[in-house]
């Protein structure tokens, strides 16, 4: 099957999108977990947002999230899709 059979194929946006969503919440909560660990499981997230997502650092934050969750789930989708 080529690629754009694939793309074509019934459900396969549906997949795609399921598996970039639920990959990108996984990558983010991780992401925030490795970053600040302490500050995470205080749930002192003023202090988080500020170090990663004020004065515009939250494009790069999820900017990168975004990215690897797209890419990611077009290899997985198009790896299952018959």
């Amino acid at each position: 099957m080529t690629f754009q059979e694939k793309l074509q194929a019934p459900g396969f946006f549906k997949n795609f999108a399921l598996t970039a969503l639920v990959f990108f919440v996984i990558v983010t909560i991780v992401s925030l977990i490795l970053n600040n660990p302490g500050d995470f499981f205080s749930f002192n997230f003023d202090k988080i947002a500020a170090e990663l997502l004020n004065d515009g650092k939250w494009k790069q934050f999820f900017g990168i999230k975004i990215v690897i969750s797209v890419l990611y789930s077009l290899y997985i989708t198009l790896k299952k899709t018959k």
